[in-house]
């Protein structure tokens, strides 16, 4: 079977392309085809587009600016059955309420060639290659490197910075597993522990289990949890320098918030040797 997602936007669409591309990283899916459709700006195009996805029993995803193309999206997939997912429209109205102003809603506002939007294009490129400890021999060019055990929001925390432009790479903790040696190779307060509260990672990973079925003995146990995270400690030890971030309760927003504000002195400072 043969799953198709199409990733809509009224500029490119290589961003949701690139965000969709990054949680298929999460699943070992297969025969899943990403259909990018890009100059969006009629609501007769949302129509095609959607219809389109209704035959082939597809969902979307998309970065829409303009309130009225959101809109319309929502409602031709409600009327039609189906899925879409809007990353731009949560994003502008918290940036909404922070600034107490409207956005100016312009379709296609980010031009392609922009600096800015060809920065974060290359940031999240490298850190979906460099996702859950891939390619380790390249994590000394990562700006932000965030390490911790499993289901402690890595992979979210990574795309989320990388569209703020940051070039991330993240990497796992493994219970009785050395992490790779260039981790600890890194500069000054280039990495951030990821903690959390061994109860509330019992819940999360439950969660997990729940709904994929079977992984590996002893994920969710909280006993098994408590050793984990004391390893976690341990590794974290060896390097006093980086600083850590209790993700029990925060939103991803917040996180990263956080976590740019703690490197904030080593991502703008092109000296980080030891």
């Amino acid at each position: 079977m043969v799953y198709q997602i199409f990733t809509v936007s009224d500029a490119s669409g290589a961003t949701a392309e690139r965000v969709v591309q990054a949680a298929l990283l999460q699943f070992d899916a297969e025969g899943v085809s990403i259909v990018r459709v890009g100059e969006i700006r009629t609501r007769s195009q949302i129509h095609d587009i959607v219809q389109r996805a209704a035959n082939d029993n597809g969902f979307i995803v998309h970065t829409l600016v303009s309130e009225d193309l959101r809109h319309a999206m929502l409602t031709e997939g409600r009327a039609n059955n189906v899925p879409t997912i809007d990353i731009m429209g949560p994003l502008l109205a918290r940036l909404t309420d922070m600034f107490s102003l409207k956005p100016k809603g312009i379709p296609g506002g980010l031009h392609p060639f922009d600096r800015s939007y060809l920065q974060r294009i290359d940031a999240i490129d490298y850190t979906v290659r460099h996702d859950d400890g891939k390619n380790p021999h390249e994590i000394d060019k990562a700006e932000i490197v965030l390490v911790g055990v499993s289901r402690t929001s890595k992979t979210p925390l990574s795309i989320y910075l990388a569209y703020r432009g940051w070039k991330v790479a993240n990497v796992p903790i493994i219970f009785g597993i050395e992490p790779p040696k260039e981790l600890f190779q890194l500069g000054r307060r280039r990495a951030v522990g990821l903690v959390i509260r061994p109860e509330r990672l019992a819940e999360l990973r439950q969660a997990r289990v729940e709904h994929i079925g079977t992984v590996s003995t002893g994920y969710a146990d909280l006993d098994y949890i408590k050793k984990e995270m004391a390893y976690a400690y341990q590794i974290f030890d060896q390097r006093k320098d980086w600083p850590l971030v209790d993700v029990t309760v925060k939103p991803i927003e917040e996180t990263a918030s956080e976590i740019v504000t703690l490197l904030g002195q080593t991502l703008y400072n092109d000296d980080n040797a030891i």
